[in-house]
């Protein structure tokens, strides 16, 4: 079982789990502003893209096609976007050997940081005392040398989507499900149909620190279509910080 799945059951379970939990859905550390001397420069990690299919009973069956669309539409609609009104949004290349396990160690390392964000940070609930304030999140300085492999960088993107689609069996058992819930006064078996998760994290190159993150469980956006992973990324990328408007001259 991969850790992203893990992930995703764990934010669904964030916020369906308990009605009465608050969502936070987005973070930003406090005290934090962009640099005003020059144009700033996000590199984004490959984003982790997975898609699959619903059974009528549950099942998840990943779909390798969905996948590859979803990722493109993705990658595309993150560079449009220009978050934050960066000057430049530049995917870190893939990489082979030493590199490429690099940057598969940061992924991961950046994947348990979200974990700890989401349980004890955005979603209110099951808190550490230390987490209940403030926004101390680090994947540590060494991460600084990654912004060699795009040409130097001042920030760096991480994106993971979750995306499981309800087959015409699953969507009629939910039928089911509500029809006989309202027969018996709102009394009877849940059933839902299809998951779609997802998260975003911004890490200060220089620092490593977790400067902004925001998650969601019931997100909206098909993508895998284009339209949708546009609309996707513009619910990642909600309350994403900007640029201070000194700089608006020096952007193309």
């Amino acid at each position: 079982m991969s850790m992203s799945f893990i992930r995703a059951v764990a934010l669904c379970a964030a916020v369906v789990g308990a009605p009465a939990l608050a969502q936070e859905k987005a973070a930003v550390k406090p005290g934090f502003s962009y640099p005003r001397d020059h144009p700033i420069r996000i590199l984004v990690f490959r984003p982790d893209v997975r898609t699959g299919s619903q059974s009528a009973g549950g099942a998840i069956t990943p779909q390798a096609e969905w996948t590859r669309d979803a990722r493109n539409n993705i990658a595309t609609a993150l560079t449009a976007a220009h978050p934050g009104g960066a000057a430049e949004v530049v995917f870190l290349p893939e990489a082979e050997g030493e590199t490429a396990a690099v940057l598969a160690d940061y992924r991961a390392l950046f994947g348990a940081v979200a974990d700890t964000v989401l349980q004890h940070r955005l979603f209110k609930g099951d808190r550490l005392p230390t987490k209940k304030t403030g926004f101390e999140y680090t994947v540590g300085p060494g991460i600084a040398k990654l912004a060699t492999l795009a040409g130097g960088g001042d920030y760096a993107l991480f994106v993971a989507t979750n995306d499981n689609y309800g087959s015409t069996g699953r969507k009629l058992l939910q039928l089911a499900a509500v029809l006989a819930s309202t027969a018996a006064g709102g009394f009877g078996p849940t059933v839902t149909s299809g998951q779609h998760t997802g998260y975003a994290g911004l890490i200060d190159l220089k620092s490593g620190d977790l400067i902004w993150m925001n998650a969601d469980a019931r997100m909206g956006g098909d993508v895998r279509a284009a339209d949708g992973a546009t609309k996707r990324v513009a619910q990642l990328l909600e309350d994403f910080p900007v640029q201070p408007a000194a700089t608006d001259g020096a952007r193309p």
